[in-house]
């Protein structure tokens, strides 16, 4: 071996050697930090990763045991990626009121295939952009005509519950799943899918099932990278199931692309308008509609990926969420006749003139102790249960400092039950959301649509949505829960549900006289 060959030998030898020794020492130093936190004892390589191998049906239940053993602050360890759980206010607003820590966790990852890099996934630049481009679509006005559509199909929710008026318990969940899949399709797409009389439809039966496939990936690590899940069952079904939606939603988007540009050849210039008679046009256009609009006056505009994902994620985020929030409401307000008695006097005072007439949005705003229940069923039971972000720079929470790279898990569950925020936690409480008690809570103690620069862009649609819903449903009938509130087994899949449905009982109501 001659002396060049041995000299750039050397060199590669000690450039490797230092490059090694300086990752394992930030390492070491990152380990080191971590388990200063308390948390469950972690095996090497595989962490805190066999605490998951148990039921799917106790999974969540493991979850709460080990956050009241540990909390208010520790870690765990999936495999070699160190966990921050966070289930106090002071601790979640460090995280979701930060301008820095926007970045998902790994669980995210798993919904790109589907859902690409729109809002809920995306980060930097380009969340930054598809952010400020996006949020004028879901101005009040514009929101105000959908309220047609929430009645409209409201409406067939509450004649399709009016053949289980037999006496006996039924499932609710899946009648509002397909009430809220017509609701997101209409108002998101501008087109209807009849959910609700069409059960079997091919986009509805993807929706649900990827959901699935997407939990049952995040929790086998060893379908996590995508050329080993590719060859199982679940990513050959997984890949079925995205050439489904996303063969929808691209026939979609070039249907509306080519109905928009007719109309603007029929319309030619349009004249000058007022903000508000502007958003009055704007108003009667979907949720596509409006950011094929946004799109073509920005100054880069969207690619047709970049307008699916964020119809995607409209889609996934607007019906999963709302069903859930519904079908706590019901539970809770059938297995407590006393607020379920305020809720109906409310509806009648409002409806006293006309009981049939159709809501309106005015209606909905003079909804409000309707209004503090959903936000008390919210509360106990938050459609997403936790949130995930990455810690993009060494903080301090409290004693002990967490450095950059940690993955952060936001209990949100867990941060609703705080009770120095809320006095007996676990009780259901729709006077918890009085003006008085709410100004005396830390601002962090209640976030189900998160808070800060991510928090959810549909909350106030989320809201209008289920008020008119729950407003029809219990303005004709009133609610049984069939069950016991301690029994229920808690399923968090991406949206916190009941492993066995919402069993409910319904009777006719007649809306008292004024």
């Amino acid at each position: 071996m001659d002396l060049i060959t041995l000299l750039l030998t050397a060199i590669l030898i000690g450039i490797t050697s230092s490059y090694l020794f300086k990752f394992l020492s930030r390492r070491f130093k990152f380990i080191q930090l971590i388990n200063k936190l308390p948390g469950p004892p972690a095996l090497p390589l595989l962490g805190n990763a066999l605490d998951n191998a148990v039921p799917r049906n106790q999974l969540m239940k493991t979850w709460m045991a080990r956050s009241h053993k540990y909390a208010p602050i520790y870690r765990s360890w999936g495999g070699p990626v160190a966990v921050l759980h966070l289930t106090r206010p002071e601790h979640i607003e460090l995280i979701l009121n930060s301008s820095k820590h926007i970045e998902k966790s790994l669980v995210y990852k798993f919904l790109h295939p589907w859902l690409g890099t729109g809002l809920l996934t995306s980060t930097g630049a380009k969340w930054h952009s598809h952010r400020k481009m996006i949020t004028p679509t879901f101005h009040f006005k514009i929101l105000d005509v959908f309220v047609d559509v929430f009645v409209e199909k409201c409406q067939i929710l509450v004649d399709k519950l009016g053949d289980k008026c037999d006496g006996k318990a039924f499932d609710v969940y899946p009648f509002i799943t397909r009430c809220a899949m017509d609701i997101i399709c209409e108002t998101a797409m501008g087109i209807e899918i009849n959910a609700q009389r069409d059960s079997k439809s091919d986009y509805v039966r993807a929706v649900y099932e990827i959901s699935e496939l997407t939990i049952v990936r995040s929790l086998r690590p060893w379908l996590w990278h995508p050329l080993v899940f590719k060859w199982t069952k679940y990513g050959r079904r997984y890949n079925q199931c995205l050439s489904v939606l996303h063969g929808f939603t691209n026939k979609v988007i070039k249907e509306r692309k080519q109905l928009l540009e007719e109309k603007k050849n029929i319309g030619g210039d349009k004249p000058d308008t007022t903000e508000d008679e502007d958003l009055g046009k704007k108003k009667r256009m979907a949720f596509l509609d409006l950011l094929l609009e946004a799109s073509e006056h920005a100054s880069t505009p969207l690619t047709d990926v970049e307008i699916r994902e964020e119809v995607d994620t409209f889609m996934f985020e607007g019906h999963d969420t709302t069903t859930a929030g519904i079908c706590w409401s019901l539970l809770l307000l059938g297995s407590h006749p006393q607020y379920q008695d305020k809720v109906c006097a409310e509806l009648d005072t409002i409806f006293a003139e006309d009981p049939d007439r159709k809501i309106t949005m005015r209606d909905l705003s003079d909804m409000r102790y309707l209004e503090r229940v959903i936000k008390e069923s919210l509360r106990l039971f938050p459609s997403v249960p936790f949130v995930g972000r990455v810690l993009s720079e060494d903080t301090q929470f409290g004693q002990y400092l967490v450095p950059a790279g940690t993955y952060i898990n936001v209990e949100i569950f867990h941060v609703h039950r705080c009770p120095d925020q809320f006095p007996e936690p676990n009780s259901f409480n729709p006077d918890s959301f009085l003006p008085e008690n709410v100004q005396r809570r830390h601002p962090y103690s209640y976030v189900p649509f998160s808070a800060g620069p991510r928090n959810c862009i549909g909350q106030k649609f989320a809201l209008l949505e289920e008020k008119c819903m729950l407003a029809s449903v219990l303005g004709k009938y009133t609610v049984t829960f069939m069950e016991k509130l301690e029994n229920l087994t808690l399923m968090n899949g991406l949206i916190l549900r009941p492993e066995s449905g919402i069993q409910v009982k319904l009777t006719p109501r007649v809306p008292a006289k004024q």
